[in-house]
């Protein structure tokens, strides 16, 4: 009979590629994934995984056995979910990520909301990128992701999947209050092709949409500083040293010294929620989705 906890951590192996990546997406020791692959290997005699240099790949055995772990783990997923559906009561715990904006703008009404409505569900939630939030869904690491794209720039979604709109936020362009287009009512981004621009750390999704947009607009952006926190880029606009694209979601008070201005050509953030497909009926993410909606329908 195979072990279903020994499964997952076969799992969690081939999906994260290393026994420390394993373990940390376990949450438990490399030396616990070690043994629990060593009692894997016992039960099916086999060799699961062999060295690899520094660390281990897996066996043809190992990926064979892993395809199957992946079913069965899915297919106990959606037993538990059927289970809850038809108890039909709201309770265990739901794990919830976010972008930094998102989870400032939209967790503090979710969490009060489902706090008040489900008292016996315990919800946990991290600040994650969009891409590494999709990514921690498909690993089973969280329960719901908020993750954005923009409109000329698609967040691609994977199979298994599933996904629901939850706003479209509208960002202005951040400049110093003394900046020559600070009393404009509008915009266009080419207007600033030859200011600094504050943008995200490179890498993040964001950062290379505004390259991407700013390349678009006919000038290649003079990114002058990099910050991954809202509040820490509008500080250093209200300090003269540049410009940059301010999202409305989870803004919060603007410094002194700075002025916003709307874009012609509106941008448009596209804010949406994911989940795994085969937890689709589980009544903890229905009601986390719905307190989703309802804080992002919540006037701001």
């Amino acid at each position: 009979m195979l072990n279903l906890e020994r499964l997952r951590t076969l799992d969690a192996l081939a999906r994260h590629g290393s026994v420390s990546a394993a373990a940390d997406g376990l949450h438990v020791t490399t030396s616990a994934v070690s043994q629990q692959m060593a009692k894997l290997e016992r039960e099916v005699g086999q060799r699961l995984v062999a060295r690899n240099g520094r660390g281990v790949r897996l066996t043809d055995a190992g990926r064979l056995l892993a395809d199957h772990a992946a079913r069965i783990l899915s297919q106990v997923e959606l037993a538990q979910s059927d289970i809850e559906a038809q108890r039909g009561q709201v309770v265990g715990e739901v794990r919830l990520g976010a972008f930094p904006t998102a989870a400032r703008g939209l967790f503090p009404g979710t969490l009060a909301a489902l706090r008040d409505r489900h008292p016996d569900l315990r919800v946990t939630t991290v600040e994650v990128e969009p891409e590494t939030g999709i990514r921690s869904v498909i690993r089973g690491d969280l329960d719901v992701a908020v993750v954005l794209d923009w409109s000329n720039k698609r967040l691609p979604v994977p199979g298994g999947l599933a996904h629901a709109r939850l706003l479209d936020d509208v960002p202005d362009v951040a400049m110093p209050a003394d900046h020559p287009l600070a009393g404009r009512a509008e915009v266009d981004l080419e207007e600033f092709a030859d200011d600094d621009w504050v943008s995200w750390p490179e890498g993040e999704f964001c950062h290379d949409w505004l390259v991407f947009t700013l390349r678009s607009k006919g000038f290649e952006p003079r990114i002058a500083h990099l910050a991954g926190e809202h509040h820490t880029q509008l500080a250093l606009i209200a300090a003269g040293l540049g410009v940059c694209v301010a999202p409305r979601l989870g803004r919060g008070p603007v410094p002194e010294g700075v002025a916003l201005v709307p874009v012609r050509q509106r941008m448009l953030r596209h804010v949406y929620a994911v989940w795994r497909a085969d937890a689709d009926r589980r009544p903890s993410i229905r009601a986390a989705g719905e307190a989703l909606r309802t804080a992002a329908d919540t006037p701001r």
